[in-house]
């Protein structure tokens, strides 16, 4: 039995679900969210409960009554706190600044790198800091890994673009003879 799909989830007084066949709709002010189970388990609206059943006692079954529970989870958080993923930036000279709906970074490049944010995410920088903020978890996880990307950081000064809760390993440096 699936610890996590047995769950129920309890939808808040501001969040709207529907359910139209194994389709589900959150839906909270302008923002809407949909998730499609294709069959793959059963769902149950009743009121302000959602709850997740399995079709059969084979391993597909149980795996996808977990998975579109917790994605389920995952979209009501989003549209109730939303996700947040912090990046830092260290080096001499590396800088991040918005304008507008661009990202524009300088990371020790001959040329800056401008990143268009996309609809339904803000980023903001402070100081050394950029802070990804929206509503789907995967759309914020994704950004973060890209702009991650650009400049991953490097195991002797620690220089590049960080998550803020990631320790890098550090290398010793060459040693000098004797």
């Amino acid at each position: 039995m699936s610890r996590i799909g047995k769950l129920p989830i309890s939808i808040p007084a501001d969040v709207k679900a529907t359910l139209e066949g194994t389709v589900l709709t959150f839906t909270k002010g302008a923002t809407t969210q949909t998730l499609d189970t294709l069959g793959n388990c059963g769902v149950a609206l009743d009121g302000n409960t959602l709850t997740f059943s399995t079709n059969s006692d084979q391993r597909t079954d149980r795996a996808f009554w977990g998975t579109y529970r917790a994605l389920a989870a995952n979209i009501i958080t989003g549209l109730t706190t939303g996700f947040e993923k912090k990046l830092e930036i260290n080096g001499v000279g590396y800088r991040a600044a918005v304008n507008g709906n661009v990202l524009n970074l300088q990371l020790g490049f001959s040329h800056d790198i401008n990143y268009d944010i996309p609809a339904g995410i803000s980023m903001a920088v402070e100081k050394n800091v950029i802070s990804i903020k929206g509503a789907d978890k995967q759309q914020v996880g994704q950004i973060a890994a890209e702009i991650r990307s650009f400049r991953p950081p490097e195991p002797y000064k620690g220089k590049g673009v960080k998550y803020s809760d990631e320790t890098i390993l550090r290398k010793a440096g060459k040693t000098s003879k004797k």
